[in-house]
């Protein structure tokens, strides 16, 4: 279920229960874990074969966002956007339950893909 349900990746639990629900969350930071390293890997072979660090670093992110289907962007969007209406709680969820991106969610989202893709790579360039 944690792979279907974080993951690009077209798994379906047998069943849907609280006992399937809790494990799935067990295992969602070891999966989380994965993915990291697989975006870790993906910056450092990109500059091995020659990329600049910062070239290779946004391709990895890029490539955690679509294995994980934006999954966590679309919530931290979501999010910011609930916080920046400055509505009271009832008003802000409103606002995050649209399907739509806000300004404060498209802000939020270049600063932190911005922030991802620059520490990874200054890690990559260092690693490689």
């Amino acid at each position: 279920m944690a792979l279907g349900t974080f993951t690009v990746f077209p798994v379906r639990a047998g069943r849907l229960d609280r006992r399937v629900a809790g494990w799935a969350m067990v295992w969602a930071p070891v999966l989380g874990a994965l993915l990291g390293g697989l975006t870790g890997a993906a910056a450092v072979l990109g500059t091995a074969v020659g990329l600049s660090a910062a070239l290779a670093a946004v391709l990895a992110v890029g490539l955690g966002a679509l294995l994980t289907r934006g999954l966590h962007l679309d919530g931290l969007a979501d999010l910011a956007d609930g916080l920046g209406s400055a509505r009271p709680a009832e008003g802000a969820l409103e606002v995050m339950r649209r399907s739509d991106i806000g300004p404060f969610g498209v802000v939020t989202l270049v600063v932190v893909l911005a922030a991802q893709a620059l520490a990874l790579g200054q890690l990559a360039q260092v690693s490689a």
